[in-house]
């Protein structure tokens, strides 16, 4: 979201939009800081409409391992990722039909990984186009390069000088009314302006900064002592084998480096750890320390704020956040690393602590009144949870790896990223184990995330590690929880009899506070699911009404919904179809506050079998195709379960009885082919 006016690059965006129109995969080249990412967002949002129906933009800034480039897409796109095909399959699929375009911004620490992948997307979609910001390209064949040149200072030809003032001084009198409203761009400013813009080469970034310090200095004071900087020391590690303009830059953010207060310097150093922004409480948390007192964050913020070091970020919740750009957080990370090890180690050890924190506090409220709350707060913090997750392994601290990975079990779930935990949580547990409650959390992120992907045999093995995990003398909630992932993998692989003595062996720990809290309300949700497919459908309904009263009383969503999916099965199975097309919208309306597709899934599939029930079977067609569009990017639909299987060959079977199969194929094909939000939106309008 732009939150500044958008200057210059008229011609420009002609000319893109001409070249985005004819190839495949353009890439806007040039250094750091010219305007890259702004550009490629204003090209998109005037060009996509006549090219594309499906539109991503995708920040890859906060991204260092390249092998989850599949796993960002997947979020952006906002596909789900339970799947056990690889992440980058899944999306292939999914855009093979589609008129799409892809923003991939900030892909020159990834040019390898980004390469391979839009390759292998290319080739996948027809339809598809991809826009790429870089540093350099990304060297495929089919790939149009535009360097994005720095801003005119002029606007004589070639921008040369004695010409009328330029984008580039247009520029830098937008952001000085910004930074002091009593600029104005008068003709002596303007001659002093255009001196600081073509010191500074035209690039945006620079000029953003320069003009930023005019809150503070005036103008000619300004003009003086960049001129000094820039005839005295350059930047970090410049030498005459980098080009100019990334000389400039790199000047331009020390020279703001050195005006800054010692403090300042600090907190923008420490800062840098952070990928994907970051809130006031975050940024005192890992900024203090040593002569940067929690007291004086705040102003080392709100200063650097000022100085438009650090940017204000919509986060879309209303809560405040911050950010750094790439160039401003790189120097920050350079400054940092000049610090001293223990300086570096200091700050990522506090960004994991604070993150760990963070982790314990969202397991400990889950199962409340604030869960909507904590999902919004997990998924903004997604990538800074990462960076806590690869400092823990990198550091090999197999207990922290463990716990991190399995306080995030709400990330890994009901957020639907399960692909993504099961990777971290793996490569926790095989960091040198120590027994204890760590080890045992990591094994119960590992089983919560194999489950969720259907993956039940693995989901099995890591079910009984955990219970071994605990020890002689497990706690109720430690046996309710290797009940529940014992239970569940043995209820999805059809092994009922064995799925019900281990869920009814287990205590009933609902009052419980702490780990495992949530066990056994997704285990009383599988018994109740077990008793249907068992064709109990009595006890069925009453176990999901248990549930259903125990969620209520504590103001929870997630496990309600699942308790609606129950409920609607029980009530599908004794012949209440309207009672069942009530829970069904129930449960697709709670799933969809989530990114828990497996739940819309499911939710949408008995929906079907209800309204079958009621007659309404060509309603009923077409959402045996939406649910069939979510289940191909989970791939194994209906879980793998043979009894849910079953229940949704009998829907399909009746439907095509009432309608004829060439009917039943044309409403089918219209649910399938309906966007994923739209044909959630059309299961919701069902009447109940």
């Amino acid at each position: 979201m732009e939150t500044t006016r958008f200057i210059g690059r008229e011609a420009e965006l002609v000319y893109l939009a001409g070249e985005l129109a004819d190839a495949r995969l353009l890439t806007l080249t040039g250094v750091g800081g010219v305007g890259k990412t702004r550009l490629a967002a204003r090209l998109t949002r005037s060009a996509a409409p006549d090219l594309a129906d499906v539109v991503c933009f995708v920040p890859l800034s906060p991204l260092r391992d390249p092998a989850l480039l599949g796993n960002v897409l997947l979020e952006d796109l906002r596909l789900a990722d339970q799947s056990l095909l690889p992440a980058e399959d899944v999306v292939a699929q999914w855009l093979a039909d589609k008129r799409a375009l892809l923003v991939l911004d900030t892909c020159e620490h990834l040019v390898a990984g980004c390469a391979r992948v839009v390759a292998k997307l290319l080739a996948a979609a027809p339809g598809l186009r991809v826009l790429a910001t870089s540093r350099q390209p990304l060297g495929l064949a089919e790939e149009r390069c535009f360097e994005v040149a720095p801003l005119p200072v002029t606007g004589g030809p070639g921008g040369r000088a004695g010409g009328r003032p330029g984008d580039a001084v247009a520029l830098f009198a937008d952001r000085a009314a910004l930074a002091s409203g009593a600029f104005r761009l008068g003709p002596e400013e303007s001659v002093v302006a255009a001196a600081v813009c073509r010191r500074l080469d035209g690039i945006p970034l620079a000029i953003e900064l320069a003009a930023a310090r005019l809150s503070e200095l005036p103008l000619a004071r300004l003009g003086t002592l960049l001129s000094d900087r820039f005839e005295g020391l350059q930047g970090p590690g410049d030498d005459m084998t980098v080009p100019p303009r990334h000389r400039t830059l790199r000047t331009a953010i020390g020279w703001s480096h050195e005006l800054c207060a010692p403090l300042e310097r600090l907190l923008w150093a420490r800062l840098s750890v952070f990928t994907g922004g970051f809130d006031r409480v975050g940024a005192r948390a890992v900024g203090a320390g040593g002569p940067l007192a929690g007291d004086a964050v705040p102003a080392a913020l709100d200063a650097l704020v000022a100085k438009s070091l650090v940017r204000r970020v919509p986060d879309g919740r209303g809560a405040e956040r911050y950010g750094m750009l790439d160039t401003v957080r790189e120097f920050g990370a350079w400054w940092l690393r000049r610090l001293g090890p223990a300086e570096e180690d200091g700050a990522r050890r506090r960004h994991r602590d604070f993150h760990l924190g963070l982790a314990r506090r969202a397991d400990a409220g889950w199962m409340g009144r604030e869960q909507l709350s904590w999902y919004g707060r997990l998924v903004i913090e997604h990538a800074n949870f990462r960076t806590a997750l690869d400092f823990c392994l990198a550091d090999r601290d197999g207990p922290a790896a463990q716990e991190l990975a399995g306080r995030l079990w709400i990330l890994w779930y009901p957020c639907g990223f399960a692909r993504e935990g099961r990777r971290y949580a793996e490569a926790a547990l095989a960091l040198p184990p120590r027994p204890g409650p760590e080890h045992a959390l990591g094994l119960w992120a590992l089983a919560v995330a194999a489950i969720a992907q259907g993956d039940t045999a693995a989901g099995l093995a890591a079910a009984r590690r955990f219970r071994d995990s605990t020890g002689p003398a497990p706690s109720p909630a430690e046996t309710m929880a290797a009940s529940y992932l014992e239970g569940t993998a043995l209820c999805l692989m059809g092994r009922l009899d064995e799925a019900a003595r281990v869920l009814d062996a287990a205590p009933d720990t609902r009052e419980h506070t702490g780990p495992y809290e949530v066990a056994w309300f997704v285990a009383t949700a599988c018994r109740s699911v077990a008793h249907v497919m068992s064709g109990e459908f009595a006890d069925a309904a009453v176990v999901a009404g248990r549930l259903v009263d125990a969620c209520e009383r504590r103001g929870e969503h997630w496990a309600r919904a699942w308790a609606g999916w129950a409920a609607a099965l029980a009530a599908d199975g004794q012949g209440r179809p309207h009672d069942a097309v009530r829970h069904a919208l129930s449960t697709i309306a709670g799933k969809a506050r989530f990114r828990d597709s497996v739940g819309v899934a499911v939710g949408i599939d008995v929906l079907a079998a209800s309204l079958c029930a009621l007659d309404r079977s060509d309603r009923a067609a077409r959402l045996l195709g939406i649910a069939q569009r979510i289940w191909q990017g989970l791939g194994r639909p209906q879980l793998g379960s043979p009894e849910l299987r079953a229940t949704r060959l009998a829907t399909e079977s009746r439907i095509r009885a009432a309608l004829g199969d060439a009917a039943y194929e044309e409403r089918y094909a219209a649910g399938l082919h309906m966007d994923t939000r739209d044909g959630i939106a059309y299961a919701l309008t069902t009447p109940g």
